[in-house]
């Protein structure tokens, strides 16, 4: 199966878990694709200054593979600075959250998991 560029879906949200700006996704996958443990496959953009708010994941884990740009990411209270080709994961009761401190847009790909057990 081919999933074509121009057949995709889009969504952006404002203040996503109470961050600042517009989060934009590209639906890379949808369910016809998606092994049944991913809910989510999207490459995410926020622009500078924007971010997602601090948030906590149960029954699921996510990871985020950073494709242009840099960000601030919060792993549970730890701050670090992520760029190009970092990958963060998050896992089931663990909380994170992403602010674009560069002056460019920040691109990520997003990937949820559901956990298995």
């Amino acid at each position: 199966m081919v999933l074509k560029a121009d057949k995709r879906e889009f969504a952006k949200w404002d203040g996503v878990e109470g961050g600042c700006g517009e989060l934009i996704l590209e639906m890379v996958t949808d369910k016809r694709v998606n092994p049944s443990n991913v809910s989510l496959c999207a490459h995410a953009k926020l622009d500078p200054g924007s971010g997602i708010g601090y948030h906590e994941h149960y029954g699921e884990s996510e990871i985020y593979y950073i494709l242009s740009g840099k960000g601030l990411y919060d792993d549970n209270g730890t701050k670090r600075e992520v760029t190009v080709g970092d990958v963060t994961y998050t896992p089931h009761g663990q909380g994170h959250s992403l602010e674009n401190i560069g002056d460019c847009v920040l691109e990520f790909m997003a990937i949820i998991n559901t956990d298995e057990r």
